[in-house]
């Protein structure tokens, strides 16, 4: 019978397996703690692959004055709470009604971030309107779509920080997740989860 070398590389083991060749205790043990070995490599590769795909955003709503910082995906899956907190930050700021926000336009938002970067703060104009608001502000002839999809939780007006508006635009239009408007005058840029459109 021939013992195991413990000092021996790991591509002979295989090789030995196959050979049908039998290994002593010390063997097994070596066999066992080289599993181990590359179960931990494996796990910490995954974990760090989970850390580098986590998405993150910084806002600063512009009517509000509050900031906020948030991890809403942690590379695997959206995280419930994180999204509940947006939900309140982006809420409608002039009667404080709350909807749910597209976590597609989140994401849009996430790629439009990491493409300059991935470090800047975004400006909040606007997010979820209510219907109350879009009404009103249609009756005061504001540039206010009837059926604006602010009141589904699906477009954001906003403006990246150091960035300007027009770089902005032209990021979001590359791409083609929904649409994009940009709004030269008062600074910002509209971007929705809605169907690929410009204005």
């Amino acid at each position: 019978m021939r013992e195991l070398i413990c000092d021996q590389t790991i591509p002979d083991i295989p090789a030995r397996i196959e050979a049908g060749q039998k290994y002593t205790s010390g063997g097994r043990h070596t066999a066992v703690s080289l599993i181990l070995i590359i179960l931990m490599l494996l796990f910490s590769r995954t974990t760090a692959s989970s850390i580098d795909s986590r998405r993150q955003l910084y806002f600063y709503h512009t009517h509000t004055k509050e900031s906020l910082a948030v991890v809403y995906h942690d590379g695997n899956h959206y995280i419930p709470a994180a999204l509940e907190q947006i939900n309140n930050f982006l809420s409608d700021f002039r009667n404080g009604d709350v909807r749910a926000i597209d976590p597609a336009t989140l994401d849009i938002l996430f790629r439009l971030r990491a493409h300059f970067g991935g470090s800047g703060t975004f400006e909040i104009i606007s997010a979820y309107r209510s219907p109350e608001t879009n009404a009103m502000l249609r009756a005061k002839g504001r540039d206010v779509a009837k059926r604006s999809l602010h009141m589904e939780g699906k477009a954001i007006d906003t403006r990246l920080r150091d960035v300007k508006t027009a770089r902005l635009r032209d990021a979001a239009i590359a791409l083609k997740l929904g649409g994009v408007g940009y709004y030269q005058k008062s600074d910002f840029v509209h971007v929705d989860s809605g169907r690929v459109r410009t204005w």
